[in-house]
Formats: C-alpha cells, structure tokens, sequence
C-alpha cells in the first residue's frame, strides 16, 4: 500500500511560499517548530523583523534570519536609550552587521548624532531609512549636521521617513540641498512630524521640492496661517507642482492639524483667518499633478468657495482614489440637486472632511450619490449634518461603505451615529464615533426618511444635468432621469437591488454588527462606558480590537459618579483581543491634590476597573498626565488593576513605572512581552522621577524571562 503524501512532500519552493504567506508571527514560528526543514524554510523567507532584546543580551541576537530585508531597531530595550550607551556600542554595530547582511530598510531610534553615525555605516545600500526620536533635538553645530552624516554613508536612499523623529524644520532644507545627486534619487519623503512648532515654510517647501525632482510620495507639516511671515500660500502651492510633477501621494498638513485634541462641537466651523490660497491656485496644482492618487490639505484656514476647485480633480487627476480636506468650506453644495464640487469625484474609494463649516445633510447626500465607491469616510467638526443625512449617505453607499468615522459633529452622539450607520450594520469592519450619550429611545421616533425620489423629478427639468448615477453629464431624456430607486443597479453596485427603503434610509441592516472588527471611542472624562450597549453596540460578534480614547481636565471634577468607568460591558465581545486604552490627554494631579480633588492614581483605579473580567491578548495603555511636572506614571493601583489580565501576553504602557509596580506583572502567566514607552512629545530626559531606569529594565526583563510558560 503506498503511503499517504503530507504537505511535507511538497516541493522546499512550494512549501516555502506557503510558510511565506503566513502573516501571524506567532503562526510563523509555530510553524518553524515542526522540524528542521520547516524551521530552516521559515526562517529563510522572514522578510522583516523587530527587535526587542536588551542591549546587554548580545548572546540572544538571532542569526538564523538571512534574508531579512527591513529591520526595525527603534524599540529595543531600555525603550529609548541610544546604542552608544552600550558597553561597547562598535561591537553591536559589527554583529547587527553580520546578523542582517541584505538589509535594504531600517527603523531607528537616534536620539543622538553618534547613533547615526554608528549606524548608518553598516548598511551603505540601504534604500528606505526611518528615524525615530521621542527626545529633544540635541545641541547641534549647525543645522541638517545629523542628516549630512547619515546622507554621506548611505548614497543610495530613495525613501526618508522623519514622521516620528524630533528635530527642527532647519535641518532638512539645508541637508538635501548639500547633496543634490543624493537628493534626486529620493522618491518618498515623509516630514509629516507633529513635533515641529511652525511647519515649514513656503520657501523651505520650494527649496525641499526643487531638491527632490523624483518624488512621488511627498508629505509635510506646513505653516499656512497668514499671520506668520514666510506662510505657504499660492506661490509655495504651486512650487510643488511645478518641481515635483511625477507626485502619486501629497500630503500638506498645518502642524495645528496634527494636534491629538479633540475639538469643540459648538464651533461653527470658521476660522477669524481666509488661507491666501485661491481656487485658481488649486486648479493650477491640480492640472500639474496627473499622478495623483493621494491627497491631503488641511490648511486650518478657511478655503472658501472650493467647489469650482475640487471639480477639476475628476479630469486632472484621473487615479486619485483618497481625499482629505480640512477647513474647505462650499465642497458641496447642491443647487436643484445637480452635483456639484466634490460629488463630482466618483472615482474616490476614501474622503475624509474636517471642518467643513457649510456642509449640510444635502451636500452629505450628494456626495453619496456622486462619490459611489467610497469604501471609507470620515467626518470632522461638521456642525450641520444630521443623523438622515448621515444615514441616507450610508445608504446609498451600502455596498462599498466598510469605514466610518464620526467626529465632533454636534448633531450625531453615540446612539445618532448608531442609528444613521444601520443601512450598512451588517457590512461595516471598522468604526469610530464619539461616546455623547444622547437618548437612543428618543430616536426612535424621529423620521429618518429624506425622499430622494422627488429629487430626481426635479432634475428632469434641468438640462444638461448630472446623471444620477454616475456623476457624468449629459442630455438623458426626461423620462430616463425619472427612474425610482427600485432600479437594479446590478452592473454598477456589484449585485442585488437598490431599493426605495434602502435609498431613502428606511432599511435597517442585520441585527448585528456581524463584520465590525474595529471599534473606537472618544469620550469625555468622567462620562461612563455602560451605556454603550444600549446605545446600540450591543452585539458584535466579530469584534478583535478596540481603542478607548480619554480626554478632559480631571481637576474640573471632584470624583467620578460610579465606581467604575465600564470596562466590564466588553465582555460582551467574545473575540475581543487587543485594547488600546488611551488616558493621555487627561489631565489630573499626580501627586497630592487639594482638598476635594482625586490625584491620578485614583482616576486611573476607576478607569482600570472590571479590565481582569476581559480575556485580553494585548493591552497599550497610556497613563494619565500631570502637565506641570511633565509625568505620565502607572500609579499603584493601575498596576494592581493589570496584573489581573491573566490571558495578556503583550503589554506596552507609554509612560514610565516604578520598578516594584511593575515586578506586579510578572504574575500575568503568559506575558511574555512587556515595554515601557514614553513615546511622547518630549519625552523626558531622564527618569529621576521614577525609579524605572537602565537597571530596573534589566532586573524586570531577567525576572520575565525567567518564568515558565506553559505554551
């Protein structure tokens, strides 16, 4: 009798693009354990790692990985410390070397010059480099000296990625200006860093762009208030055009855009400040860049009258498929329901709007009629929309709408937003809204319905007009455009039937929130959790991951009305895995506080409470903060509150600890990977204020390490 074939006898090629396709880690290196071949297999097609190890372990750097391509090194152990303080930094450089020989992209954590310096050697022939650096800029010679000595070892970069890395906008100009064959090769640069104070400027724009003729992915952080001399304005706009022509990804962003901080519903959406940037400028930027397939302005000034702008986008920039517009008032604006501005965009697969001061139900469902395969949305601080825009929009989106972000928009709370999102409850993966807890009962009785159908009547009138459909004009009969919505849009949705209910808001999705994999939250602090649930949250049964966002001045209230935050609602969820619980812009007293008050540690047992009830794989929680001492430390009882977390195995706290809090952890039996981040601007220089330094590191890692794990 012949014996059984097993994927074993499969051929090492076959067997190799198999093992290769696997995406979870922890798959992977199952996998290597089944027997040599495998092990030998998977370990050669790894094609990307990080590194976690402490810097004292030399012993433990794996050597096993031979074609490791991309290599991240900014979150080795201590958390921030830079390699030169090793013991004998050169020796790490020279194994790292041997260890990592194809290597073609690199992360890195360079809090000084002397790691670049270091580092930068090993690998001439790296062609994508991430910088990464938390901590102040270090006293410097001149300015671009860091990036001169990393642009003089590594001549053949094509991607640069200073997103993370904190420095001043004086240093990049000068750098790539200096090195101008270096510089053309550059196809990717990304200066979007929320550390800058000002942005760079128009001539820094122009003098970067002029550099990097090549580019084809281009983002930055950019100073466009007026107010301020050297401002971006149509001149600066223009220059990108004009230098960099082959641009395919453009992001220009002003540095009070990339704030994490909430902003205020009651706002109306205006600035006191007119961005110097007219419609003609746009429409000159946009004939320039054919390429387009990503855009992001948020000029934090009004842009008015920006319709006649965005509509040449459809026939200039025929790949763009993502759009984000920040403070862009008159995108849509309806008149007889003819699409106008961005409703024309039908190629679009992501719009997100912020700030969009006019911007009515009306202008909200032509954007659904005109953008059709919108598979992502997201909106901003738009005051004037309501739950049936918003649900109408979902509707006529509710076969290719999957992404949905609801922000700081007065009119849609927690159970609005539910209920507008209802066309596409069965549909939806990944959602965001905010935790304003208005009456779900009352909503029930509010007619959702806007009557599309009367709106194609009235168009028939109008000649030539928009087709309804596909955003095309053109002179369809009067009888064509006075189709109702029980049309089969077969060929153009993808299959099934557009119905009248469906379109005019009243269908009502599945029961459950079957596909949602993604949730988050924004709420306000001392708000509680619970009432998610009733809200409309209350079954979802796929959910794998969900961030908790906090925000608020802890000092304004004097204690929390319950007990606990609600955490333990989330045990609703049975595959939730992975949190994100964000406390850091919730301000508080770390130390004693006045009479009446909580200090932090109190604030952070109620928000920590009922997190032992969750069967929790992966946990980032950062801490509240106390600004005046520029602090963010797991107190006692946080410590406490996640020792009971015994399913975790992965817990990063962007904060610092004391050392015998965190000797709390090593009681989770299957934690395997902790870190201590202070991955935050700035993060401190030193750690006198806790006792979580080098050492601690060491003796916390020795004492993890040497538990027995049962897997």
């Amino acid at each position: 009798m012949a014996a059984a074939t097993t994927i074993n006898d499969l051929p090492d090629v076959i067997l190799s693009n198999i093992i290769g396709g696997v995406s979870d880690v922890r798959s992977r290196n199952s996998s290597a354990l089944v027997c040599r071949k495998w092990y030998m297999l998977e370990r050669g097609s790894r094609s990307a790692l990080t590194l976690r190890g402490n810097l004292r372990d030399l012993f433990m750097l794996p050597t096993c990985f031979p074609s490791i391509s991309h290599l991240d090194l900014s979150l080795l152990s201590p958390w921030g410390h830079p390699l030169t303080s090793a013991s004998d930094p050169a020796l790490i450089a020279h194994l790292l070397r041997h260890a990592f020989p194809c290597l073609t992209s690199l992360t890195l954590y360079a809090r000084n010059p002397s790691t670049i310096q270091l580092i930068a050697p090993q690998w001439p022939n790296l062609k994508h480099l991430k910088l990464v650096r938390w901590h102040q800029r270090p006293p410097i010679n001149s300015p671009g000296d860091e990036l001169q000595i990393l642009f003089s070892e590594c001549g053949q970069l094509n991607s640069l990625d200073l997103s993370a890395f904190y420095c001043w906008t004086d240093d990049v100009p000068p750098a790539l200006h200096s090195n101008p064959s270096l510089a053309s090769n550059i196809t990717s640069l990304n200066l979007l860093n929320p550390s800058f104070s000002e942005g760079f400027k128009s001539d820094e724009i122009r003098i970067i762009t002029k550099a990097c003729p090549n580019l084809r992915e281009f983002k930055a952080a950019c100073m466009f208030d007026p107010r301020y001399i050297g401002f971006v304005g149509d001149e600066g706009l223009v220059s990108v055009s004009v230098n960099c022509p082959k641009l395919a990804i453009l992001h220009l962003v002003d540095t009070s855009a990339l704030s994490n901080s909430r902003g205020d519903p009651e706002h109306e959406g205006f600035t006191e400040e007119d961005a110097r940037i007219n419609a003609a400028t746009f429409i000159e930027v946009f004939s320039g860049l054919p390429l387009l397939e990503e855009l992001a302005l948020d000029v934090c000034n009004n842009v008015r009258v920006s319709g006649t702008a965005l509509e040449v986008i459809h026939s200039k920039c025929p790949k763009l498929r993502s759009l984000k517009l920040g403070h862009f008032h008159g995108i849509s604006v309806p008149v007889d329901s003819k699409l106008d501005g961005i409703a024309l965009c039908q190629r679009l697969e992501s719009l997100s709007i912020r700030n969009v001061g006019d911007l009515t139900d009306m202008g909200l469902i032509a954007i659904g009629r005109g953008c059709c395969r919108l598979a992502k949305f997201e909106v901003d601080g738009c005051k004037k929309i309501t739950m049936r825009g918003m649900r109408t929009l979902a509707s006529l989106l509710h076969r290719t709408l999957i992404d949905v972000s609801i922000t700081c928009c007065k009119n849609l709370g927690a159970a609005s937003s539910l209920k507008a999102l209802e066309p596409i409850k069965d549909r939806i993966q990944r959602l965001h809204i905010d935790c304003l807890w208005d009456c779900a009962e009352e909503l029930d009785g509010i007619e959702s319905s806007l009557d599309l159908n009367s709106l194609v009547e009235s168009e028939a009138s109008n000649k030539p007009a928009v087709n309804f459909f596909t955003g095309d004009y053109d002179g369809m009969s009067n009888v064509s455009k006075k189709c109702k919505y029980s049309y089969d849009l077969n060929s153009y949705f993808g299959g099934g039937v557009l119905t009248s209910d469906d379109v005019n808001g009243n269908g009502s999705g599945g029961k459950t929130w079957d596909r949602l994999t993604y949730l988050s939250l924004w709420i306000a602090v001392g708000q509680l959790l619970t009432p998610l649930t009733s809200a409309g949250l209350e079954n979802c049964p796929s959910l794998e991951e969900i961030r908790i966002k906090v925000e608020g001045d802890c000092r304004e209230l004097s204690k929390p009305s319950e007990r606990e935050f609600g955490l333990s609602i989330m045990v609703n969820y049975p595959k939730l895995r992975k949190m994100h619980l964000d406390c850091g812009e919730t301000i508080g007293y770390a130390h004693t506080a006045p009479s009446g008050q909580m200090d932090l540690s109190l604030w952070e047992r109620f928000y920590l409470f009922g997190i032992g009830n969750l069967d929790l794989k992966e946990l980032d929680y950062w801490p509240p903060q106390d600004r005046d001492v520029n602090q963010r430390s797991l107190s006692l009882p946080a410590a406490g509150l996640l020792q009971e977390c015994l399913q975790l195995r992965k817990l990063f706290i962007h904060g610092t600890a004391h050392e015998h809090f965190m000797m709390f952890l090593p009681r989770i039996p299957d934690l395997r990977d902790v870190q201590l981040r202070e991955d935050y601007y700035p993060a401190p220089e030193n750690d006198m204020s806790t006792e979580m330094r080098a050492d601690s590191c060491s003796r916390f890692e020795a004492a993890l390490n040497g538990r027995h794990i049962s897997d």
